[in-house]
């Protein structure tokens, strides 16, 4: 998953997934103009494991993520540069010369761009509801088979509201190991690469908070969630 090479930045002039637009508007006798992307909604999954007393989730590589994390590596290397130009006219006017850098890769490690999330997917079969959508994506990228019927809708937001405003529906599944028929992964034909992940019920909300950690803010709200609804229900312990 972290082996990333070969990357090319180039302009992105057609694309299934994202449409820029610019509208423009007056509000309140203001004329105002506003960039924004049009892109699918999206379902999620909160996948509780009954067996195991684990959280489910996905681990995968976001590139735009990674990208985020180049923009901010090389504008701090920029500023060093700077200042080591200044350091280095400073010492020459001395009669010093300054020691010489190790080189470094201008990209940063590919673990830079993996992220924790919950189990997701895009809105874009209108044949089918929400919750056959949820189901398809809990089988396909955590292998474990669901029957729609049994998929409780939390809630549904907007994501993104400042480039995008895609609604997310979040839906919660409890699961038993009788109910894993394969090991995941995604779709490869998708170019999906994804790596199921546990994490244990009583680490649920050290992991939530835990900033060392990437995660999407799903992961956050689902695992409050579960602690403010299911937690009281079984008796069971998040460790808050």
């Amino acid at each position: 998953m972290e082996e990333i090479n070969n990357i090319e930045v180039v302009p992105c002039t057609e694309s299934n997934y994202l449409k820029p637009f610019r509208v423009h508007y007056n509000q309140n006798g203001t004329k105002k103009s506003w960039d924004f992307m049009r892109t699918h909604d999206s379902v999620s999954v909160l996948i509780f494991n009954t067996t195991s007393h684990c959280f489910i989730l996905v681990k995968q590589f976001r590139p735009a993520v990674y990208m985020c994390e180049w923009e901010k590596k090389k504008t701090k290397t920029s500023q060093g540069a700077e200042k080591t130009e200044e350091g280095d006219a400073s010492e020459s006017q001395e009669g010093q010369s300054a020691p010489a850098e190790a080189s470094s890769s201008p990209w940063p490690p590919a673990s830079a761009g993996v992220t924790y999330e919950l189990c997701a997917g895009l809105v874009d079969k209108p044949d089918l509801s929400l919750e056959e959508i949820a189901r398809q994506e809990v089988l396909e990228e955590c292998g474990y088979d669901v029957p729609a019927s049994k998929l409780k809708r939390i809630t549904s937001y907007r994501s993104g509201v400042g480039v995008t405003g895609s609604k997310q529906t979040m839906f919660y599944a409890e699961v038993s190991d009788d109910n894993c028929v394969s090991a995941g992964g995604g779709e490869p034909g998708e170019g999906e690469l994804i790596e199921v992940v546990k994490v244990p019920l009583h680490e649920a909300m050290t992991f939530a908070y835990d900033e060392r950690i990437p995660k999407t803010m799903g992961v956050i709200f689902s695992f409050i969630w579960f602690h403010n609804n299911m937690s009281p229900k079984y008796k069971i312990s998040t460790n808050v």
